[in-house]
């Protein structure tokens, strides 16, 4: 019974999220009927995956609210072929959205999703959630401090961080592709600060935009607090 009441939920909450507005582009919607949010959860939440509000993972971390990972995949328009920095792996589910997004089996150019996690004890946790799910040839997970980036791996066409930094780490504008855009919450120690675009023109120019009020854990590392 738990998988038929997953896949209710599932529906229930993409109708939700559609009526809301958040979820705009059928691509979108799509990578969030198709990633099992139950298979990057501790056991004893799977009943609960569906329920759009963050949940704990452990060693002080949370994965996304669903309606957060949308507002976070729409506004970076996602496409075919993409190279996708995360900072903050997690459990690893919104690589796997993001990787839904960007890669095409079979095609030498295909997209690739980077993510970079500072918390030790998560990267067994996530490695096994992307293997598990079928998405460890498309998504490759590193151990690191994501302030930092991955320069080897740079440019990137979308960056995203899913922890709150005190001001952007310019590494990671640097390590922004031209035309490309990165979203980061931007604030205090505390859960509240400001989503921010970074947006980088064909010529590398950054202009910054204003994206509302959210709640994420804290960047840790040398850009964090």
């Amino acid at each position: 019974m738990l998988d038929k009441d997953l896949t209710r939920d599932k529906e229930r909450l993409i109708k939700r999220l559609k009526n809301i507005g958040y979820l705009t582009s059928k691509s979108v919607e799509d990578a969030l009927r198709r990633v099992p949010r139950e298979d990057f959860l501790p056991d004893y939440l799977r009943k609960d995956a569906y329920r759009d509000t963050p949940l704990p993972i452990g060693h002080g971390q949370t994965i996304s609210a669903p309606h957060m990972c949308v507002i976070m995949c729409e506004g970076l328009q996602l496409e075919k072929g993409m190279r996708v920095l995360e900072v903050g792996a997690g459990s690893g589910y919104h690589a796997a959205l993001c990787a839904e997004l960007v890669y095409t089996p079979h095609d030498p150019q295909a997209g690739h999703v980077y993510t970079i996690e500072i918390v030790t004890e998560l990267i067994d946790f996530a490695r096994r959630n992307l293997e598990r799910a079928g998405y460890s040839d498309r998504v490759t997970l590193i151990h690191g401090d994501g302030g930092k980036g991955l320069p080897e791996y740079a440019p990137f066409d979308r960056i995203l961080v899913a922890a709150a930094a005190p001001k952007i780490p310019p590494p990671l504008i640097e390590q922004l592709a031209n035309d490309g855009i990165m979203l980061i919450p931007v604030g205090s120690h505390g859960f509240y600060q400001e989503l921010m675009m970074v947006i980088k023109d064909s010529e590398g120019q950054t202009t910054y935009k204003r994206w509302g009020g959210v709640a994420f854990v804290p960047l840790t590392g040398e850009y964090g607090h």
